[in-house]
């Protein structure tokens, strides 16, 4: 059964136990630094495939990682190159996902989707922040929609497509812009853009060189 928690409701005791939810493999939708998403345990390979489930999610697709600080990221990736931290020193915290190559035998497989790169975004204020710092582990976390449908933006939508489906829906209201975060990975120093979100190509570019499609 899911419960569901509005903003007001939402203290310490309360993040503490949906802190520990998540650590436990369960599903929750919160607000994020972009628009809501729905999220469990990173490390919990069963949690991660159910959210593949309840969102209809092609298995082609990985999931995007947020993590709270720099530590946990050194847990999960191989390195990070001179571009990498580049990127990291100018855009971290914010909504630049960075597509990193990961360690092996950490992750599992299903967030992986068959890539060698793992899609990672540190966050370090508002809720979000708050939940994975008191789980101590990573988040991952796709919007909170059905594929296919809009955005994870408005709590009416959100609440007709999961109710039952997840343990927790957090309402922190509607989010008015919908604009998801910016995916880039690093080749030969210079910068892919997957992705084009809330970070232009023209503000990476004023930081490293971009890679010609």
């Amino acid at each position: 059964m899911t419960q569901y928690l509005k903003k007001e409701e939402i203290n310490d005791e309360v993040i503490n136990e949906i802190a520990n939810a998540l650590k436990e493999g369960k599903l929750v939708i919160f607000p994020t630094d972009t628009v809501y998403g729905i999220g469990t345990n990173a490390y919990d390979g069963e949690a991660c495939e159910k959210i593949y489930q309840v969102k209809g999610r092609p298995k082609y697709k990985p999931l995007i990682i947020l993590i709270s600080e720099i530590s946990m990221l050194e847990k999960i990736v191989n390195y990070i190159s001179p571009a990498e931290q580049k990127l990291i020193d100018t855009f971290w915290p914010g909504p630049l996902t960075i597509t990193f190559n990961k360690r092996d035998g950490i992750l599992p497989d299903v967030i992986l989707a068959g890539y060698t790169h793992i899609g990672i975004r540190l966050i370090k204020e508002g809720l979000i922040h708050n939940l994975i710092q008191t789980a101590g582990v990573p988040i991952v976390a796709p919007s909170a929609n059905l594929s296919g449908n809009s955005t994870g933006t408005k709590m009416e939508n959100i609440i007709k497509e999961f109710h039952s489906k997840v343990d927790y829906i957090l309402d922190y209201g509607d989010i008015e812009n919908d604009t998801v975060s910016t995916i880039v990975q690093v080749e030969d120093e210079k910068v892919v853009v997957i992705r084009e979100g809330k970070i232009k190509k023209e503000e990476i570019a004023e930081v490293l060189p971009l890679k010609e499609e």
